[in-house]
């Protein structure tokens, strides 16, 4: 089967969270089964771009609105990924360092849509699945079937949406609908919700199938999705929640490259404790101490506003008895404040203010715990990262953590859960942490059983593959 992923993002050309490691890993387990996928996305100018060898394959203009450009697909000449790579260049647009956070981010993905879709509708190539990520190519399955641009060559093709974060919709005013190309405009109601343009909610309306990134994500999506709850309900019916699974190529402690020394589940206690004294030394921690991390978004979305005074409760309530290290980036005033604790708790605590995925790995290999109190997690990727290095997730039950994480207190569980982003729930499972660290024989037992779970991509992929046969 042909299959062709659109994305704004994909590890390790540009990633800005859980949907480039997706797109990143999807495609090449899809390849192992014996079908071809490939994956397109912006040419941004990224170290990728200029370390490796690529080949012209296309070159084609089309317009947005009144702007006519033209634009260039390149593809990575030695299949270094493990997949087919293509790179949409258009002067002025796409060739930026930053994925997103432009003024004219609108301008910039629609005329990545109609590029790729102006290249497919001339190609003699045409894949037979197009699999769109997110609202970035949420307005492709419209264009191919609605703009007579492409319908006349697209319009048969079978697409496939997948929505890894529904807070992020594309909304574009109706004021700027002439940056679509010429479409039927009896076919208005499929761009519209609630009087504006909807990339993301087109997509949902005109895709063939929609997928979301865990099957309580998209139960919750039925009861908030940022104001699109009555079309998930509504479409229902072509909906499937598909758990991502994890590249256990990249996330593997036993050849992991980025980590101090490797280790296997048969040597967990010894590997994770060596990783652990790297960190501790490199962050004034105490090692003797559980130390639990926090991996991601400084953002509402992850209740990393709950982050510092649930962290200063901790410290002072087991009598500096914890150590917290954090790492990300996002609003400013969460930053400062996360920034500020390092002076006031020497030695219990430190914050890496950004991404390093070096020191990712490295956190994910010396931890003890790791924290996710998010309000919103889609699927979440770092508890399974987490437990495949031996880390105990402490997660709060939502979308994807609920599907991957047993509470300790479960049969067989292995995991830290709790009901409420809040300060008091938070604080609540540091104590169980602190309890189980004390208990060796039971924190060696939770590793062990968590880290030979199968989080692999490769059932998510097969379920994928079954979705697009069942088209």
């Amino acid at each position: 089967m042909e299959i062709l992923h659109i994305s704004a993002e994909c590890y390790p050309i540009a990633k800005a969270g859980g949907l480039g490691d997706v797109v990143g890993a999807l495609p090449k387990y899809q390849n192992s089964m014996g079908h071809n996928a490939s994956v397109v996305m912006p040419m941004y100018h990224t170290k990728f771009l200029f370390n490796n060898d690529w080949d012209v394959v296309f070159k084609g203009n089309s317009r947005l609105g009144p702007r006519a450009f033209d634009y260039t697909i390149i593809k990575e000449r030695h299949n270094k990924l493990g997949y087919n790579l293509y790179l949409v260049d258009i002067y002025g647009l796409l060739d930026r360092e930053k994925i997103y956070g432009y003024g004219d981010d609108v301008e910039r993905f629609v005329a990545f849509q109609i590029a790729v879709c102006h290249w497919l509708a001339n190609s003699p190539d045409k894949p037979e699945i197009v699999h769109c990520h997110d609202h970035q190519a949420g307005l492709v399955p419209f264009m191919m079937k609605h703009c007579y641009d492409f319908n006349w060559s697209l319009s048969t093709l079978k697409t496939v949406i997948t929505i890894h974060n529904a807070q992020y919709q594309g909304w574009i005013g109706w004021d700027r609908s002439y940056f679509i190309p010429l479409w039927d405009s009896w076919k208005f109601g499929l761009l519209d919700w609630k009087n504006n343009i909807n990339s993301l909610a087109s997509g949902i309306k005109c895709a063939d199938r929609v997928t979301t990134v865990s099957a309580s994500y998209l139960d919750e999506l039925r009861q908030s999705a940022n104001g699109l709850e009555s079309l998930f309900e509504y479409e229902r019916g072509k909906s499937v929640g598909i758990l991502n699974g994890i590249d256990t190529e990249v996330w593997n402690p036993d050849t992991d490259t980025y980590i101090t020394g490797q280790f296997s589940v048969e040597n967990v206690q010894e590997g994770k404790a060596a990783n652990k004294q790297v960190l501790c030394e490199q962050f004034n921690l105490d090692p003797a101490k559980p130390l639990i991390v926090f991996i991601g978004r400084l953002v509402g979305e992850k209740a990393a506003e709950m982050l510092p005074d649930s962290i200063i409760s901790a410290i002072y309530g087991f009598q500096k008895g914890v150590c917290f290290l954090i790492l990300g980036s996002g609003e400013p005033d969460i930053e400062h404040r996360l920034n500020n604790l390092t002076a006031q708790f020497p030695g219990n605590y430190n914050a890496v203010i950004g991404y390093n995925e070096k020191l990712s790995h490295q956190m994910y290999a010396g931890a003890d715990f790791l924290l996710m109190p998010s309000r919103v997690e889609p699927c979440g990727l770092n508890q399974m990262y987490a437990m495949r290095y031996g880390t105990v997730p402490m997660v709060r039950l939502t979308g994807g953590l609920k599907d991957t994480v047993i509470d300790m207190g479960d049969q067989g569980g292995y995991g830290i859960t709790f009901v409420h982003p809040s300060i008091g729930d938070i604080v609540h499972s540091v104590s169980r942490a602190v309890e189980v660290y004390e208990d060796q024989e039971t924190m060696n037992a939770m590793r062990n059983r968590m880290m030979q779970i199968d989080n692999s991509w490769d059932n998510s992929a097969r379920r994928y593959i079954e979705v697009y046969q069942s088209l």
